[in-house]
């Protein structure tokens, strides 16, 4: 039986506002390149497959990155036993189960829908965390799952890889946008565009990675019945961080934005803006207002 509280019209709204921008600045990068006259569809389609190789092998790719395992139900039951379990409360398929033998305490999930989903947690974070928390963290993952947020942060960043492409290869570019001063001209005005477009983008997108972060927290406190698992889960992942070898989280770094604490995570403003995941204290702060909310409910 699925649980349901009340959406959050605050968090919805904030990410359809932060869609939204997305698609006007999208929208005015398109415009200047039709206006500048120049064919980038060789580009467009070549980037479109790049993503989507990422897209549908992205499974395959982070699993073998991390170095984890596919675990089968005789190898870690439990584990297996609060996948299907959060599965069946979410109305999801279960996801396949993988562990990454790393003492770093995280998880992640991947796939490109949940038909082909996995669930991964760390050696580190099952050795760390009671059974409750742990339960908290998968819910979270199956969250993501469920919200298919892997595939709205591809279909974002579409464009946004577009620009980046552009400006890596502006003198590529230029050597074909003619030699007369319109073509010059004109190829320095799409890549100028292109700037303006990947900056504005990476913070927009960032933004939405922290507001789906926001969501999957949601999910679990839903499906748990308890945030405050998943906000002692949290502490307590954030805290180990600064016990494992800095040569470990520099290497994790890159797949920050799959896991449920970012391996380097800044404590200032000015950093999380920077980042695909809101503070630990604003999360904390809003797993509260959710026990509130069930509690007022009850």
């Amino acid at each position: 039986m699925r649980r349901q509280l009340g959406s959050d019209a605050g968090l919805t709204a904030r990410m359809f506002f932060t869609m939204f921008l997305l698609a006007a600045v999208y929208l005015f990068f398109l415009a200047v390149l039709w206006q500048a006259g120049v064919g980038y569809s060789g580009l467009i389609i070549f980037v479109a497959i790049m993503l989507g190789v990422q897209y549908y092998f992205s499974d395959r790719m982070v699993l073998w990155s991390m170095g984890a395992r596919e675990v089968s139900p005789r190898e870690a039951p439990e584990l297996h036993t609060l996948v299907e379990r959060l599965a069946a409360l979410a109305d999801l398929p279960k996801p396949r189960v993988a562990v990454v033998p790393t003492s770093m305490p995280n998880a992640f999930a991947t796939g490109r829908n949940p038909k082909n989903a996995v669930v991964a947690v760390t050696r580190g974070i099952m050795e760390r965390l009671t059974p409750p928390e742990l339960e908290a963290v998968l819910a979270h993952e199956m969250s993501h799952i469920r919200n298919r947020d892997m595939t709205v942060l591809t279909l974002a960043s579409f464009f946004a890889t577009v620009a980046s492409f552009i400006m890596q290869n502006f003198f590529y570019f230029g050597a074909f946008g003619g030699r007369d001063r319109e073509g010059s001209n004109n190829t320095m005005i799409v890549y100028l565009a292109s700037m303006v477009v990947w900056v504005i983008s990476f913070f927009l997108i960032r933004a939405l990675s922290r507001y789906r972060e926001f969501a999957a927290d949601r999910g679990a406190a839903i499906l748990t019945g308890s945030p405050g698992q998943l906000a002692s889960a949290l502490v307590k992942i954030s805290g180990s961080m600064a016990r494992i070898p800095q040569r470990d989280l520099r290497q994790a770094e890159a797949f920050n934005a799959f896991f449920i604490i970012p391996a380097a995570a800044g404590g200032n403003s000015l950093m999380e803006l920077l980042s695909t995941h809101p503070s630990l204290q604003r999360r904390l702060d809003y797993l509260r207002r959710l026990e509130r909310e069930m509690e007022d409910r009850r």
